[in-house]
């Protein structure tokens, strides 16, 4: 219950009406606890004694408090919803800004499904939860104090006959309440693993298709929806037990207070209308026992989904900034250094992803970092926006560390075009200025011309108001990537880190693209991460990356000649051709006959080593 406790907070905006809805019923408990009282009356003194006056009264009374009770039910439900959808509406909200701050290191550890779950399905129950409790929860206690005390008032010897069967009942509910919540538990684990499933298949459909896995992603689902089903079932089972044993208590007790009530009215030491009056109170406090055991699978989900929310909040960021930092100073040069610096991912093998990396970005260079696949080129860059801190040595921007400034402040310095491109619903001008939703058409425009996306786009019939489709796909992969980098260029960042943004381009647009990023690039130092070899060869740096470590580091024409790593790369991708092949591949990257002249020699040292 303690991780209820701490979503009370959530509560506190509502207490007015929440103490409303809790004034309402118990205003509605007392009314229903003196419709025994009344019968008992009616019986005594009005038919037993035939008098058709005190019925009338009687019933008109009990009819009214039955009208009070409806209204206060109905305020008492309008009351309760307000508070539930409002709590479960600012769960979701400081939810969804809770996982907003999670560094890409918290991201790795709990994926997508789970967090939807726990959005979506956890947030409801907890919602339910505080519902029942303010209109059915809080009622049932009142009712069944309300009426034990009634009945110790009507006959202290017949409620003392009954006190083991209601301490049995009482026994039986905290049993099935104990069982049910790690039942519960595990029912909204099972379903986190159904969603993960989900999105996964929903996300990859393209790829199930084409390696024809239908059939193996169906049994893999199939798996996780038996495995939900089998545990909801075994759920579902043991509350099924409930209700037949708490009627038999229920029962039970009816033939108790019966009989030995009974022979109690023959003997005249209680009447007709305290028997009735008794049963009824031996029903009031049974039937909200058996109403609070068959909610209690509302509460256990609602405590088990307490629980899984809170441990959302209580994630602690892996990247956060430091007490009291200041903001990076506008004026800071971008001048990028990597001092001795290591890493490697949490939770992951011994083998650091980085070791030993000594590297200094200039101010308007252009820095390329190539490799193998799982070298380490996207952690290398990775940690100058601070998506992950290094484990050992320092990140410096102008001389700074980057741990010691703000995040903000140093993030409001860089413009990143990840690997894979997503796209947001909506406009094409939205996504271009997703950064500055402040930017003008013109500087829109000018963005697109540079990341050669202006023709496709206004080639679409709305232009740059037509319409994006959830995660860009409405549009080829291409295209989604010149609209990313034309969304970073109109950021106008002194750091542009470009993570593979070009695959899906082909060599001449990468070379436009290329050539218009040349405009004011002293202003800004660029990370080009890269498999090709044509996207490199115009840095003033390229960077070889193998197994976590820098291989070699250079212009391109040092490297051919010196590092065996980059001869490997340039030869699986450029050699092996004649020279009218090198010549028109180096044309198509914009390059002068120089540069292809020099390559070809390059290359035709590198053939003859």
């Amino acid at each position: 219950m303690s991780h209820i406790r701490k979503l009370f907070v959530f509560v506190k905006p509502y207490s007015l009406l929440a103490v409303l809805s809790l004034v309402t019923l118990t205003i509605m408990a007392f009314l229903d606890l003196s419709i025994p009282r009344l019968i008992e009356y009616m019986i005594d003194q009005g038919v037993m004694k035939n008098d058709q006056t005190v019925v009338i009264q009687a019933a008109v009374l009990m009819l009214g408090i039955s009208a009070l009770s409806m209204l206060m039910a109905i305020a008492n439900n309008i009351f309760s919803i307000r508070v539930g959808e409002g709590v479960a509406r600012d769960i979701r909200e400081a939810l969804f800004r809770k996982i907003e701050t999670f560094s890409f290191g918290n991201l790795d550890r709990m994926n997508t499904g789970q967090l939807m779950v726990r959005l979506t399905s956890d947030v409801a129950a907890i919602k339910q939860f505080t519902q029942i409790t303010l209109r059915i929860g809080t009622r049932a206690p009142l009712m069944m104090i309300g009426s034990l005390i009634l009945m110790v008032i009507t006959s202290p010897r017949l409620a003392l006959t009954l006190s083991p069967l209601l301490l049995i009942t009482a026994g039986l509910i905290v049993f099935f309440i104990a069982r049910t919540e790690p039942l519960f538990l595990t029912v909204q684990q099972k379903l986190d693993r159904l969603n993960t499933v989900l999105q996964e298949n929903i996300s990859g459909v393209r790829v199930v298709k084409a390696f024809v896995r239908d059939e193996f992603e169906g049994e893999r689902f199939e798996a996780a929806n038996a495995e939900l089903t089998q545990r909801s079932t075994r759920v579902m089972r043991f509350m099924a037990t409930m209700s037949p044993a708490l009627t038999l208590c229920v029962n039970i007790g009816m033939v108790v207070v019966i009989w030995s009530g009974g022979l109690r009215a023959i003997q005249g030491d209680m009447t007709v209308g305290e028997v009735v009056a008794f049963t009824n109170y031996l029903l009031t406090t049974m039937t909200p026992l058996v109403m609070m055991t068959l909610l209690s699978n509302t509460w256990a989900a609602g405590i088990a989904s307490a629980k899984r929310v809170e441990e959302v909040f209580d994630v602690v960021p892996d990247v956060q900034d430091a007490p009291n930092a200041p903001a990076l100073p506008p004026a800071s040069q971008p001048r990028i250094a990597f001092d001795d610096v290591s890493f490697h991912y949490p939770g992951a093998s011994n083998e650091p992803a980085l070791q030993g990396i000594h590297l200094l970005a200039e101010p308007g260079k252009t820095i390329a970092i190539l490799g193998a696949t799982g070298a380490g080129k996207s952690t290398l860059v990775d940690l100058i926006p601070r998506f992950y801190d290094a484990t050992a040595g320092s990140v410096q921007f102008d001389g700074q560390d980057v741990k010691g400034v703000t995040q903000d402040s140093l993030l409001a310095h860089i413009g990143i075009v990840p690997q894979v491109s997503i796209l947001f619903s909506g406009t094409v001008r939205d996504n271009i200025r997703y950064g500055r939703p402040d930017a003008s058409d013109d500087e829109v425009i000018a963005a697109a011309q540079a990341a050669q996306a202006h023709e496709f786009i206004a080639r679409m019939p709305q232009g740059y108001d037509a319409r994006v489709e959830q995660r860009g796909m409405n549009l080829s992969g291409g295209q989604k990537q010149r609209i990313a980098i034309a969304r970073a260029l109109l950021m106008h960042p002194k750091v542009l880190i470009l993570d593979d943004s070009t695959s899906a381009v082909d060599v001449e647009t990468e070379t436009k693209i290329q050539d218009a990023m040349e405009v004011n690039r002293h202003e800004r130092t660029t990370f080009v991460v890269a498999q090709r070899i044509s996207t490199v060869l115009k840095a003033d740096k390229i960077i070889v990356i193998d197994q976590g470590r820098i291989a070699a580091e250079g212009a391109h024409q040092d490297l051919l000649a010196s590092s065996p790593i980059y001869q490997e790369i340039y030869e699986s991708q450029l050699g092996g051709g004649v020279r009218l092949e090198l010549e028109e591949e180096m044309s198509a990257n914009g390059l002068a006959n120089g540069h292809a002249n020099g390559a070809l020699q390059s290359k035709q040292e590198v053939n003859r080593a």
